[in-house]
């Protein structure tokens, strides 16, 4: 096995190790299924309630995915707006950075007194958690355009929207991407969080309900329906990434 195939296969050799120490440790000293449950019960109750679980995965993928889409859109203009202006950057960029030290959980309550229970909550909480990385990333890669480079483009004849738009934005590609990967993940959370306060559907709800059944089984079941879905939104926004900005990864390409 070379390096490159070594590398790719890495982390699923990572996962299956993690996978059998765990469910050795659980057979090894006798661990009740209603403290810690193995893999091996949380593959029984993932089929026993597959369609319950499905139910409530569909319903937190695509509130995640709508709250997500706000969240990139509102993110890139914040981003444009900040990154092209010194002025802006100055006056916004703290106060951007203040407001995500926020805890988002605490928005919950608050949003359900304006929308509701149900679905505004939790699309909301996941815009708000993950709008911010867009946003830093997006305003980064255009504040940190080289000066020279903007100043030969001036001079060439080329104005400041043309610097931003037609440089600024391409070079931010392997930031906003970089972003997005960071904050599906974020967004994941951010519906979870509100579903398990907030709502009567969803994989948040399924894990306040499993855990009052004391179907810890189920309950992790759950859990590990989020990291799938947030790992496959991952790898699939690295694809794109490859695809589109494979400039950007020239160096790693030829190990």
């Amino acid at each position: 096995m070379n390096k490159k195939s070594l590398e790719s296969w890495s982390p699923w050799i990572l996962l299956v190790l993690s996978i059998l120490i765990w469910e050795g440790l659980c057979r090894a000293f006798n661990v009740s299924e209603f403290v810690f449950p193995s893999p091996s019960r949380i593959a029984q109750q993932t089929i026993e309630f597959r369609d319950v679980i499905a139910g409530h995965a569909w319903r937190t993928f695509w509130v995640t995915m709508v709250g997500f889409g706000i969240a990139i859109v509102v993110g890139v203009l914040l981003g444009f707006i900040i990154g092209s202006s010194r002025l802006a950057y100055a006056a916004v960029y703290p106060l951007m950075t203040a407001f995500n030290a926020l805890p988002k959980a605490a928005f919950v309550p608050i949003l359900v007194v304006w929308f509701g229970i149900g679905i505004g909550p939790a699309i909301l909480t996941a815009f708000l958690i993950s709008f911010f990385p867009i946003m830093v990333n997006i305003a980064t890669g255009l504040a940190t355009l080289e000066p020279e480079l903007e100043d030969v483009l001036r001079v060439l004849g080329a104005k400041r929207w043309d610097v931003l738009v037609k440089v600024g934005l391409p070079r931010s590609m392997p930031y906003f991407y970089g972003s997005l990967k960071v904050a599906i993940t974020l967004a994941f959370v951010g519906t979870t969080v509100s579903e398990m306060t907030a709502s009567n559907e969803g994989i948040g709800y399924l894990l306040i309900s499993a855990g009052s059944a004391m179907q810890m089984g189920l309950a992790f079941s759950g859990l590990v329906v989020v990291g799938a879905m947030a790992m496959a939104m991952y790898e699939l926004f690295s694809a794109i990434e490859k695809r589109t900005t494979g400039w950007a990864h020239r160096g790693s390409q030829g190990e």
